[in-house]
C-alpha cells in the first residue's frame, strides 16, 4: 500500500507517540524530578522518556531517551522491554500513545540532564513523593508481587472534574 493509501486525514484521531521507561537497580527505581522550568509535570517525579522522533522505532527511541536523560548506554541495561501501551485522550485535538518500558540497570551511576534531577528511589517509597498521578497505578503492574508477566493495555481519559481515569484491558 502506498503512503497516500494509509487513510490519514484531517478527520482521523491522531496521537503523538511517547516512551516512558522505568529502570531498576537493587530494589530501587530510577525517577526524574522534573525541573521547575519544564512545561509538562514541573517538580513532579516520573520515569525517563520522551517523544518518538520521525523515523525511529519505539524500542530505539526509548533507548535513546534513556541515554540522553541518564547517560546509561544500552549495554548498561538488561531485560529492557516493552511492558504496556496507554492510549491517552487529554481532551485535546491530538492524543498520546504512551509506550511503557522497563529494564534493569547494571550501573547506579547516572548523570542529570536539563530535564531534571535523577534519583534512585526504593519502590515502596514512591507513593510518598510528589509524582505524576499515574506512577502509583503503573509501577505495581511492572514490579513486585502484582507485576504482570504480559503486556498491559490501558486507555486514559479525563472526567468532568478533570480527574484522570485509567481503564486497563483485562
Amino acid at each position: 500500500m502506498s503512503a497516500s493509501g494509509q487513510g490519514i486525514g484531517q478527520d482521523r484521531w491522531m496521537v503523538i507517540p511517547r516512551t516512558l521507561c522505568f529502570l531498576t537497580f537493587n530494589g530501587e527505581v530510577l525517577l526524574m524530578k522534573r525541573g521547575m522550568h519544564k512545561r509538562i509535570f514541573p517538580g513532579l517525579y516520573n520515569g525517563i522518556g520522551g517523544h518518538i522522533e520521525r523515523g525511529e522505532d519505539p524500542f530505539h527511541a526509548a533507548l535513546r531517551e534513556v541515554e540522553e536523560e541518564t547517560g546509561l548506554k544500552p549495554s548498561a541495561l538488561r531485560d529492557f522491554r516493552l511492558r504496556g501501551i496507554c492510549h491517552i485522550d487529554a481532551k485535546q485535538d491530538v492524543g498520546i500513545m504512551l509506550l511503557v518500558f522497563s529494564g534493569q540497570s547494571l550501573s547506579r551511576e547516572v548523570r542529570d540532564c536539563d530535564e531534571g534531577e535523577l534519583y534512585w528511589v526504593p519502590l515502596e517509597a514512591v507513593e510518598a513523593l510528589p509524582c505524576v498521578d499515574d506512577l502509583p497505578i503503573l509501577l505495581p503492574r511492572l514490579f513486585g508481587e502484582a507485576a504482570l508477566d504480559r503486556l498491559f493495555f490501558a486507555k486514559v481519559h479525563y472526567d468532568e472534574a478533570d480527574q484522570r481515569m485509567t481503564i486497563f484491558a483485562e
